[in-house]
């Protein structure tokens, strides 16, 4: 089994957001997930992804934090082809990841990894009361919260609470308390919360922050699946309009700066929203024993 460390969601080496990829060899099935589980904790990063290969453009891919497996993680996929494209296994082109949120269509180039999200559904509105709620968690109340934007629950592989905050100042100086943020995570069945500023520049769409202390992940610097829900939610609010090229740029407080990317069409009637960035192989090396 190889194994690496690369920095996804940027094209600077120690930026962006650190995932393990696990290089299952030709004909390797996966090994138990009690095992998977140990690795990942002993790569420390929020998510490991283990990578089968099923045919020479398609791929099975399962995610562990160190504390659990998750159905789907944006910054480890895009690691994980990273090190496929880089490490000369696939071509620039159309591959397919396997995994437990479904079969996901990748796209491979020089310049950008784009991948899809599942079909976007909202889970959850919240009532001002529970409002108030989400915003304590994090030292806010209602007066943080902008107008006309209220904190939702969204999939796109996983389920984010999304908070938005209506000023950059306020989104970095948001202070999680990890108790109320756990438990509710855990009450409304997210992986944990989003919090956003939409961002009046031209070129950035809004600046983010992600966590998830319920999966043992205080902060993270680069949240593809979280994005995904974020880029439906701005289009509900005519805030993002179909086929254009998002930016969001997350990270930035914990000194990893993130650029995430993300477009969204319109399908036969269905939303499809694909989010793209690229990644940095930082170390590469074998598992002994």
């Amino acid at each position: 089994m190889k194994l690496y460390i690369v920095d996804a969601f940027t094209d600077t080496l120690f930026s962006g957001n650190q995932a393990g990829v696990a290089l299952l060899a030709p004909g390797e099935d996966f090994p138990p997930a009690v095992f998977m589980r140990q690795v990942a904790a002993e790569l420390k990063h929020s998510e490991t992804a283990f990578v089968k290969t099923l045919t020479h453009d398609t791929f099975q891919i399962r995610y562990f934090t160190p504390v659990e497996e998750v159905d789907l993680c944006g910054h480890a996929t895009i690691a994980s082809f990273t090190v496929l494209h880089q490490e000369k296994l696939i071509t620039e082109g159309s591959h397919t990841a396997v995994t437990l949120a479904g079969k996901l269509h990748i796209t491979v180039s020089q310049e950008v990894i784009w991948m899809d999200m599942t079909e976007p559904r909202e889970l959850r509105n919240f009532s001002e009361e529970e409002s108030v709620a989400l915003y304590q968690a994090y030292g806010l109340d209602l007066s943080h919260q902008p107008k006309g934007l209220t904190p939702k629950i969204i999939t796109t592989g996983l389920s984010d609470i999304l908070l938005p905050v209506n000023c950059y100042d306020v989104l970095v100086e948001a202070n999680q308390r990890t108790v109320p943020v756990t438990r509710l995570s855990s009450a409304y069945e997210a992986v944990g919360f989003h919090l956003f500023y939409v961002s009046p520049e031209d070129n950035v769409t809004a600046h983010c922050r992600n966590f998830a202390p319920l999966y043992g992940i205080d902060e993270e610097s680069a949240t593809g699946t979280a994005n995904g829900a974020l880029t439906y939610y701005l289009y509900q609010y005519g805030l993002i309009r179909p086929k254009e090229e998002n930016t969001f740029i997350q990270g930035e407080s914990m000194g990893k700066p993130s650029v995430i990317k993300s477009r969204l069409t319109l399908e036969n009637n269905k939303v499809l929203i694909r989010i793209g960035g690229t990644g940095v192989i930082s170390l590469k090396g074998e598992l002994w024993g």
